[in-house]
């Protein structure tokens, strides 16, 4: 029976480029639990290691139901730091994303997982990761709950200087976070735009898989109309449209706003009757909407013909793009390799070279003998 800490591992759910999260069960207080451990062979770099410890304080500093809670952090008997945090039983919407669920459910799944982001907003986080994957459901007596997770690459609405590190997936990422723009809360507006329409349809809203596709993707072409095919008024159109502008001043302003319309529109549709919108708890509203961050438009000039004037160049992923991604560009330094044997293979060597000069002067004496 495997333990870390005096939690016991019943399970793996899943694994990332610098982390596994294990099901575990908490003996002491009797409650399933997820258990997040940085893998072994990172555990002794200094940068990501602090960056998982950061994402373990922000998930612990915000006490909201819609945010997955830390409970415990700890270090591992091989030195691998973790944190226990809320198990989300039923999935993600990865899950629910490749199951088709009724569009009114879907939408309002996607208005509660604005309302997350409004939290994080709130506190003046952007996500810079919203994606089906990080957007948990978990199953309760009084129902379905949604938690946003995964905040390894949340940054701080309050930071002054310009962020250079690309972080996200391609498929949901906003124009101005591929360029490494200075980004404010309707990037992750955009992102969940993304996840709303995929959750309707089946898939992103353009087939984009690496930044260079991002990157190179006609801009002025916006989302395919959905409206007519699930039954939706062409508000919806509408909204996917205006959410999903590379222009982040003709999306919603707010995840709020954005949660409103998605609730709105799930009030004419097949399952919207099936969850109930619950409000933003006050605790979450510690700063208000006007003090909210607004950057800069990042577009007009930036588009010509569908192509980008991007100081970022473009690449596909790779195991340094997402460190890169993960700890910032450039911060990491591999160790030089350093070639090292065990004693019995220099005695192996020295024996070898001792038996072949014996071998040598043996032949010669008697080749010359002879």
């Amino acid at each position: 029976m495997e333990m870390i800490g005096r939690y016991r591992i019943t399970g793996r759910i899943g694994s990332g480029s610098f982390a596994t999260v294990y099901q575990g069960q908490d003996d002491t207080l009797d409650v399933p639990v997820a258990v997040k451990v940085l893998a072994d062979n990172w555990a002794t770099n200094d940068d990501v290691r602090a960056r998982f410890l950061a994402e373990a304080r922000l998930l612990r500093r915000l006490s909201d139901e819609r945010v997955v809670r830390v409970y415990d952090i700890g270090t591992t008997d091989r030195g691998q730091p973790y944190f226990v945090m809320d198990l989300a039983n039923g999935g993600s919407l990865e899950q629910l994303r490749k199951r088709m669920a009724p569009p009114g459910l879907a939408l309002r799944l996607a208005a509660e997982a604005a309302r997350a982001l409004e939290v994080l907003h709130r506190n003046q986080l952007v996500h810079r990761d919203v994606t089906p994957g990080n957007i948990l459901l978990t199953n309760t007596p009084t129902g379905v709950r949604v938690m946003l997770a995964d905040l390894g690459v949340a940054k701080s609405l309050l930071d002054e200087y310009r962020d250079t590190m690309t972080a996200g997936t391609p498929a949901y990422m906003a124009l101005e976070q591929a360029n490494s723009t200075q980004l404010d809360q309707r990037s992750d507006i955009y992102s969940l735009a993304c996840v709303t329409y995929a959750l309707l349809t089946g898939r992103p809203p353009f087939p984009v898989k690496t930044l260079a596709e991002l990157l190179s993707r006609n801009h002025s072409i916006g989302p395919a109309a959905i409206a007519a095919q699930i039954g939706a008024p062409e508000l919806l159109d509408q909204v996917m449209a205006s959410a999903l502008s590379p222009d982040p001043n003709r999306r919603p302003q707010t995840a709020a706003q954005f949660a409103e319309v998605l609730d709105r529109l799930a009030d004419t549709l097949p399952g919207g009757e099936s969850y109930q919108p619950r409000p933003i708890s006050s605790s979450a509203t510690a700063t208000s909407l006007s003090s909210l961050p607004v950057a800069p438009p990042p577009m007009g000039s930036l588009i010509s013909g569908g192509r980008q004037n991007s100081s970022l160049t473009p690449h596909s992923e790779t195991p340094v793009s997402m460190l890169d991604n993960y700890i910032g560009r450039g911060r990491y330094q591999p160790k030089k390799a350093k070639e090292s044997h065990s004693p019995w293979f220099y005695a192996w060597v020295t024996a070898s070279a001792v038996l072949l000069l014996c071998a040598t002067i043996f032949l010669t004496i008697y080749v010359l003998t002879n």
